[in-house]
């Protein structure tokens, strides 16, 4: 999956739950999109931070909330 469809993903996701906040949103959407790409998400993570080890779930959660953040742009 790519970054955009990940993005699209999360945004309908956030439609359908607009009173979560993004975390939660991350997390519904690591929950619906199944296992392989819970992993797929998780090994990406953990690439990213350079580690080999990790809690699947939360590192795959975190990564799809990265990949959020840096498509949003810095805050000013």
């Amino acid at each position: 999956m790519t970054d955009e469809e990940l993005v699209v993903e999360f945004a309908l996701t956030r439609l359908d739950h607009p009173g979560l906040d993004l975390e939660e949103i991350a997390a519904l959407v690591v929950r619906r999109m199944g296992t392989d790409h819970m992993l797929d998400f998780a090994s990406r993570n953990l690439a990213t931070r350079g580690e080999l080890r990790g809690a699947a779930f939360p590192s795959a959660v975190e990564h799809v909330l990265r990949v959020m953040l840096t498509a949003r742009g810095p805050v000013d």
